[in-house]
């Protein structure tokens, strides 16, 4: 439920101001900085009577107060309705406050950036959108205590808009599901969140939550009796067995209890956990000890039984949870975990926000460590933040990323150091060839600028697409992305299109010409080297990404000619019934023919294969998708014959393998190895190196014996470092 809080007279007397603080368990240090604060505010003619904005700054204190927050967060809370509504500016207040307080100021201010997610009535925010908006949040703060302030500020947003019209209403309240109850359940803020969470529930469905209210109000005096007696049975127990514990109930929100009524497809009465009650022990042997009384003075539920301290959840959450039939058998869930699991799972890595929220349970590396740090902050006392842990805090909290907004609200994601340039190609690769200039916050900069989190980017484009080299040199600053200078590298190699063409045609012709060679099947050519046209295999060709050598080998294979057939007609022959196998390969109706593997296509034992009559050395076995026996069987149909694999091919076959991968120190040492825990034996290789590119292309004729083997060495040479592509060349 809402949390109810103390609350101050709309007609603010300054003095009371004292009494008041007091009862918010504020110590006196902490009241002497905000009655200072308040003198100043009146010395400016700042009082609530004059200003509603002075009743919000009261308000957030009131807040953050019993979240322990120090002096100076307090003052930048007491003070941060003003500066956001322009009724005070930071220039104003250097004078008068210390400069902690200045920088939650301006962290929180520019905070407001958020407003711009684009969130209607009718319109739910993309989830990719909401999680940058968050990790924003985390890493644009100086002081990270503003992240809190500004939790503050938003539910005293949702209280005063309680009378605004609908469409306010459940424009606030999808703005708070989507980013600020999300961020403090991260922040394992509870009391924030669950007002958070209940408010905007209220907004959304006012029906349900009215019903829900309704059923909890009914019922509340009589379960608060109920629940007290409980705690006090509970810990008279626990007194008795000499344990010294922490006993209390738990409370339960309104839009907690709904969640788990939908998803658990239960009614109000059939809730387990409306009544809990939370037990926290010194030591773990503790806990069991605590568990055996609870189940001798109770009769539990065995299915509603948990224990995650012998078996922590994957985000290391520890406890135990059971549920016992307490007086007039009513159900009572009691959770039961040391001291140290209870601050784990409120401010340590182990908090709940991940199950909740539905995200992986793994850690997300710097993101984790962020929100560790945010969550310690909350534990600080007073002044005990010297600089030199101020300064561990904000390299923790130094992000490798920038969040920008487009002109319309949107966030982009870019490494840090990226510029304008980074950001027009990131939004379409013709916005970045266009542009022209570039706008921060309506200020023209230069391409070399270097974004801040929270700029907004108007990018200005001219008609024409006009990049240029310069944006590839390094040196020169104007581009961080590898994808952007992808882009500008692609653009670049199609204005060169038209001479890589004339040279890869000059280049095919010559040598065709010279091994007298015509190429008038070219559909298959295109085919063979995976191209869209004939125009594409020349600008390869001409710009050294096929190699000519490659294409005219390729030709002149579909060129070769047969041996004249002088063939013995036994082989022509085709008997109804097959030979007993002899030999490795089995030729339909003739047995103990010689073989041999044809060298164009290697088969494997495993491949689907077809025989085909040669003259003197017998029968050539081919893959039945080689393009050599294709072109051999149009030419002579009647000498193909079926082959099938025998059982007898112990002896290895050789097969040659193509290996691409990034040069390297060790590299063949590294596949070599591979080759060796395999038991292939190498019997040629060769290797050729691309300097400008640094890759390596190496060639390797290996001798195995099935097709499996082959598979599973490709598999593995795959997987070593640097390597890009390990495949069969024929």
């Amino acid at each position: 439920m809402v949390t109810v809080r103390h609350s101050h007279s709309t007609e603010y007397n300054p003095g009371e101001t004292t009494a008041w603080l007091s009862s918010l368990g504020l110590p006196e240090k902490k009241i002497n900085c905000l009655l200072e604060a308040e003198q100043w505010l009146q010395q400016h003619a700042l009082t609530e009577q004059t200003c509603p904005q002075v009743r919000t700054g009261w308000e957030m204190v009131e807040i953050l107060a019993d979240l322990r927050m120090d002096k100076d967060a307090l003052t930048a809370a007491l003070l941060f309705p003003l500066v956001e509504a322009d009724v005070l500016s930071c220039d104003t207040l250097t004078s008068q406050f210390e400069p902690p307080v200045l920088v939650m100021l301006a962290a929180v201010k520019q905070m407001e950036a958020i407003r711009t997610i684009p969130v209607g009535p009718s319109q739910t925010p993309n989830a990719q959108q909401a999680d940058n908006l968050r990790k924003m949040l985390l890493t644009m703060v100086e002081d990270v205590r503003a992240v809190v302030i500004k939790l503050a500020a938003q539910i005293c947003y949702l209280r005063d808009v309680k009378n605004a019209d609908e469409e306010t209403r459940v424009l606030a309240a999808k703005q708070t599901n989507a980013i600020f109850g999300p961020l403090a359940n991260r922040l394992g803020i509870g009391q924030l969140k669950w007002e958070l969470e209940d408010l905007a529930f209220r907004y959304l469905h006012p029906q349900t939550y009215k019903q829900i209210a309704t059923l909890l109000e009914d019922k509340r005096l009589g379960r608060e009796h109920y629940m007290q007696e409980f705690v006090d049975s509970v810990q008279s127990r626990m007194k008795d067995e000499n344990l010294k514990v922490e006993v209390y109930g738990r409370p339960k929100h309104i839009f907690s209890i709904w969640k788990k009524m939908q998803k658990k497809h239960l009614a109000f009465d059939q809730l387990y956990d409306i009544r809990a009650v939370r037990i926290v022990t010194e030591k773990v042997q503790d806990c069991y000890a605590v568990l055996g009384i609870v189940h001798t003075s109770w009769q539990h539920l065995p299915k509603e039984f948990d224990d995650y301290i012998a078996t922590p959840k994957q985000n290391g959450y520890q406890s135990i949870h059971t549920v016992v039939l307490g007086p007039q058998g009513r159900p009572i869930e009691i959770q039961i975990r040391t001291r140290q699991m209870h601050d784990d799972a409120e401010l340590g890595v182990a908090a709940h926000w991940r199950y909740k929220e539905g995200g992986p349970a793994g850690r997300e590396g710097a993101l984790d460590e962020k929100i560790g740090w945010l969550r310690k902050i909350l534990a600080w006392q007073e002044e005990v933040v010297d600089s030199s842990l101020a300064e561990e805090l904000r390299n923790q909290v130094t992000e490798d990323r920038v969040y920008v907004f487009t002109p319309k609200g949107d966030i982009v994601d870019l490494p840090l150091g990226s510029t304008p340039l980074d950001f027009a190609y990131y939004v379409h690769s013709n916005v970045g060839h266009r542009c022209i200039g570039a706008k921060i916050s309506g200020r023209i900069v230069p391409f070399t600028y270097q974004l801040k989190t929270g700029d907004q980017v108007e990018i200005l484009t001219g008609r024409e697409p006009n990049p240029s080299r310069d944006w590839l040199n390094p040196n020169q600053g104007y581009l961080k992305s590898s994808r952007a200078r992808s882009k500008v590298q692609y653009w670049f190699r199609l204005q060169d299109r038209d001479k890589n063409y004339a040279a890869g045609k000059e280049l095919l012709d010559t040598e065709l010409h010279r091994l007298n060679l015509v190429l008038d099947q070219p559909v298959k050519v295109i085919h063979r080297f995976n191209v869209n046209s004939m125009e594409e295999l020349l600008v390869g060709i001409g710009g050294g990404e096929i190699k000519v050598t490659q294409v005219v080998h390729y030709i002149q294979s579909q060129y070769a000619k047969a041996e004249p057939p002088e063939i013995d007609p036994r082989l022509i022959t085709k008997p109804m019934a097959p030979a007993p196998a002899k030999s490795h390969v089995v030729v339909q109706g003739v047995g103990n023919l010689m073989t041999h593997m044809a060298g164009c296509c290697q088969p494997l034992p495993g491949d689907a294969i077809v025989g085909y009559i040669t003259q003197g050395r017998g029968i050539a076995v081919h893959r039945d998708d080689c393009d050599q026996f294709k072109n051999l069987q149009e030419q002579h149909p009647e000498r193909v014959v079926e082959a099938t694999w025998g059982d007898q091919y112990a002896s290895g076959y050789e097969v040659t393998i193509r290996i691409v991968a990034h040069d390297r120190n060790g590299l063949l040492r590294d596949i070599t190895s591979i080759l060796a825990n395999e038991k292939a034996n190498v019997l040629r290789m060769s290797s050729n190196s691309d300097v400008a590119r640094q890759t390596a292309i190496i060639n390797m004729t290996l001798e195995l014996y099935n097709l499996d083997s082959l598979n599973k060495l490709l598999t593995k040479v795959s997987l070593i470092d640097d390597v890009i592509e390990a495949k069969r060349s024929h």
